[in-house]
């Protein structure tokens, strides 16, 4: 064999080890890549489902002070052609209201004390209400009461052992404020809808200088104001400590915290130190919701961080006269969506949807009482609502310019 016969023969082998080798690379390369995309599909530990959120949805009306003076009871008692008391024609349309928007909660303010007609009935100063007053607003659709006034303790202990009878006899309402016991004043109320617990709590600044009983600190839940004169305020430190612990004993039962406030200055739309500090106060311990009543006027609204401050709903319905351009009749009609995110085994509220309707207590020469909502209003019934609607959507929405008031027509 020649020599260069050889060399040919040496190259061939060459290029064919090469090639093999090759070949061999890219078999161990695929091979490699198979088992590793063939490993991602096997399971890597156990498979954990991907939970969806779940949301649950409660929506909630709230009107303000129930104040009922004798040209209202009076009329109530003709309506009954003169056997007992019927509020509930003064209500029709607000009834209608509820029902149209099928409100999961509605809320109100007793102001007056329901102390029964067996120990007489009476108005302004010293309150007393029948119980047919309640009646009505529960046929309307209200189920939250508020029963902290600085009316609470004008007709005393009776009145309010009346009051405690009544509404604790009514099992689907949840009342809050007053009591006839440390044991029922301390008891955790919390009930529940559409998924969703909740409670209400209630306090006043003050009884009119009307002292509550030594020992009997129940009978209504007092918050009161600062002096500025430290021995005095000791008693204030004292009930505020008192408030914080009630929403405490509260916070991890339940998915929404109300509390109703009876502050501010009457007549005044307004809102004074005390309330700013108690709202501020309220925010920082986590409740949702704080809705204010006392001055008989509307107040503004806002937000203060995630916590709802309506600092005043005004007069749901009332006999005051129309001073002030007519300020006393305009009350608010406030309304929230609250929504509960269930993620994770954690729970979350979100308020959404606040919408706010004007409403107006009409009467004629104190007889006649109806409350209107403002969208059903017109002149035969207020000559200037219009001006009288612009004056007061103002000022719900003085403190945020975001705030909704259902227009007029």
């Amino acid at each position: 064999m020649s020599k260069k016969s050889k060399n040919k023969k040496i190259k061939v082998g060459y290029v064919i080890l090469c090639l093999s080798l090759v070949i061999i690379v890219l078999l161990l390369v695929y091979f490699i890549i198979f088992k590793i995309n063939d490993n991602k599909k096997l399971p890597q530990g156990p498979i954990i489902a991907e939970e969806k959120p779940e949301t649950y949805t409660l929506s909630l009306a709230m009107v303000g002070d129930t104040l009922i003076h004798d040209e209202i009871y009076d009329e109530a008692h003709k309506n009954a052609n003169y056997q007992g008391y019927d509020f509930k024609p003064m209500f029709s349309l607000i009834k209608k209201y509820i029902e149209d928007n099928n409100y999961d909660l509605a809320y109100y303010n007793q102001e007056t004390i329901i102390g029964g007609k067996e120990i007489g009935l009476s108005t302004y100063p010293a309150f007393n209400s029948p119980e047919e007053i309640a009646d009505a607003m529960i046929d309307a659709g209200f189920n939250l009461v508020s029963l902290a006034t600085n009316h609470t303790l004008d007709r005393g202990e009776v009145a309010i052992e009346n009051s405690c009878k009544y509404w604790n006899s009514k099992e689907n309402v949840l009342s809050a404020g007053s009591y006839c016991s440390s044991k029922e004043r301390n008891e955790v109320r919390i009930k529940e809808k559409n998924n969703i617990k909740y409670t209400l709590l209630s306090y006043t600044y003050g009884m009119n200088g009307i002292s509550i009983p030594e020992g009997k600190e129940y009978l209504v839940n007092y918050f009161p104001m600062e002096s500025g004169n430290p021995n005095i305020d000791i008693a204030y430190q004292n009930y505020k400590e008192q408030v914080k612990k009630d929403i405490e004993k509260v916070k991890d039962k339940t998915d929404l915290i109300i509390v109703a406030m009876h502050w501010g200055d009457e007549y005044s739309t307004q809102i004074n130190e005390y309330q700013k500090d108690c709202a501020k106060f309220l925010a920082d311990l986590g409740v949702n919701i704080v809705i204010g009543t006392h001055p008989h006027v509307i107040q503004p609204i806002e937000f203060i961080d995630d916590t709802l401050v309506i600092y005043s709903l005004g007069n749901f319905i009332s006999s005051q006269d129309n001073d002030y351009d007519y300020a006393k009749l305009v009350g608010l009609l406030s309304s929230i969506d609250i929504v509960k995110t269930v993620e994770n085994n954690k729970s979350s509220i979100e308020l959404k949807n606040l919408d706010n309707e004007l409403l107006f207590t009409y009467y004629d020469n104190e007889t006649n009482f109806k409350v209107i909502p403002f969208s059903q209003i017109n002149s035969s019934y207020l000559a200037n609502y219009k001006e009288i609607y612009n004056k007061y959507a103002n000022i719900v929405k003085e403190y945020d310019n975001n705030i909704k008031v259902v227009e007029v027509n």
